[in-house]
């Protein structure tokens, strides 16, 4: 019996159930333990189509770049410097707890340090499988990443005051968005991987979906269905390629990853005081504004309080970073090391 009739609807149903219970980022989990189950039960890895998870990563790419269409330029500008000091931070500290990952967890300088970026968790594993790091490794690590500041976040922001008290807006995309997400995240990536941008088949279909945005009075939305799909085959493809032995050095290392974790979150939530005075928002934008991913959640948190432009858009140009960083790892550790 092909494996997938069962992997495929158990998937759905256990995503479901966890995005119901709002457990973040439910439709990755969801797939990886019910195809981690499968690998693990019967021994082999559970392979993906190549085709079809091309077409998904490139879902992920616009998906990321919805949020960056239509952010005025003055505002931009306002934020750029504050936005890019936020960044620097981020991603140094990635660095740093992705090199003590490497030095005392014997794992490679590119899984150490994809693993510790805060930023695009669902697009790192995408990135990791494109510049030879440990996928598995990364998306593990990621997940937890993206579970401990999620829930951590509404605890925190709960005790804080809220600047105001505005509901966030929902848009349903017409029928045609589909045809237009599809056709990006079909074609855009040959035509990156010919103009030799870094991960062609995620940063493709990102520009491409900015540069249709600004030239076209379109609104782009993602469907919530595709963005499932996508979610789905990120998590088929880590859970797919799990095993014991991989498990067992996920475990090993689970102290020390928790340990960088949390040093990550204590220095920006320091940071995010930082960035209140400077930018004299209240601490609760700061504190999200500088939050070390869970870029969803903050989102959520910053149009149920009402926060200003602040939030979105340090946290877009530290993602704009964070993954501008991660496409071009391998040239950046390479000049690092002078090898």
């Amino acid at each position: 019996m092909n494996r997938w009739f069962v992997v495929a609807p158990a998937s759905v149903a256990l995503g479901w159930l966890l995005n119901y219970l709002h457990v973040p980022a439910a439709w990755i989990l969801g797939a990886i333990l019910c195809s981690g189950a499968m690998a693990l039960g019967t021994g082999r890895d559970l392979k993906v189509n190549t085709h079809f998870y091309a077409l998904c990563r490139g879902i992920i790419g616009v998906l990321a770049a919805v949020p960056l269409i239509g952010i005025p330029g003055s505002v931009l500008a306002r934020y750029l410097i504050p936005g890019l000091v936020v960044a620097a931070l981020a991603i140094s500290l990635g660095f740093l707890a992705g090199y003590a990952l490497h030095r005392f967890g014997r794992v490679s300088r590119e899984t150490g340090v994809l693993s510790m970026l805060a930023g695009g968790a669902s697009m790192m594993p995408a990135i990791a499988d494109e510049v030879g790091a440990d996928m598995r490794y990364v998306a593990l690590t990621q997940y937890l990443r993206l579970l401990t500041v999620s829930i951590t976040l509404p605890a925190v922001t709960s005790l804080l005051e809220t600047p105001a008290d505005t509901p966030p807006a929902v848009t349903t995309p017409e029928w045609w968005v589909w045809l237009v997400v599809l056709a990006i995240a079909a074609g855009a990536g040959p035509i990156a991987t010919r103009l030799h941008i870094p991960v062609p088949s995620v940063f493709g279909p990102l520009l491409v979906t900015i540069l249709v945005g600004a030239l076209l009075p379109v609104e782009i939305t993602m469907p919530p269905a595709l963005a499932v799909v996508a979610f789905l085959s990120i998590g088929w493809v880590c859970g797919g390629g799990l095993s014991v032995p991989s498990l067992k050095h996920f475990g090993a290392l689970l102290p020390l990853t928790v340990g960088c974790i949390v040093a990550m979150m204590l220095t920006c939530a320091t940071m995010g005081g930082l960035i209140a005075w400077w930018l004299d928002i209240s601490f609760l934008e700061g504190y999200l504004a500088t939050s070390p991913g869970a870029i969803e959640t903050v989102l959520a948190l910053s149009a149920e309080s009402g926060a200003g432009p602040a939030v979105i858009t340090l946290q877009l140009i530290r993602l704009i970073a964070i993954m501008l960083v991660a496409g071009y790892l391998p040239q950046i550790l390479r000049r690092a090391t002078g090898r």
